[in-house]
């Protein structure tokens, strides 16, 4: 039983590296070859909030799938986890400064714009 989990996992982490479009496609065609299985697809997709948030999902199965496999090394299990916790760590903070440069750009086009417009209606 554990074998088939295991695949099972492996065709979900595969259908979600093609995103949204890719799992949306599956349950078109589980809908065409029998419409039950389309139905277990999309309650699957509701379930598991692919659909509404597919990004953190994924970024939460890879990481759990490499953080079960232990290598049987502690030194380098311990050395994986240190890693993949400091690479986490790293988007985290990179994916807030992206949104502090796109805030700042939209304060900067906003701001040209309100310019702009003042120096209209006054001219």
């Amino acid at each position: 039983m554990n074998k088939v989990s295991d695949i099972t996992q492996q065709v979900i982490d595969w259908i979600d590296m093609g995103g949204r479009l890719a799992w949306i496609a599956i349950m078109v065609l589980g809908f065409i070859i029998f419409w039950p299985i389309g139905l277990a697809i999309l309650f699957f997709l509701i379930w598991s909030k692919r659909m509404s948030n597919h990004y953190k999902s994924v970024k939460k199965t890879c990481g759990q799938r490499y953080r079960i496999r232990p290598t049987g090394n502690t030194a380098f299990d311990n050395y994986k986890e240190e890693t993949l916790q400091r690479l986490e760590d790293e988007q985290i903070a990179f994916e807030e400064f992206l949104k502090r440069l796109r805030e700042a750009k939209d304060k900067a086009e906003f701001d040209s714009f309100l310019a702009e417009r003042a120096q209209n209606s006054t001219g």
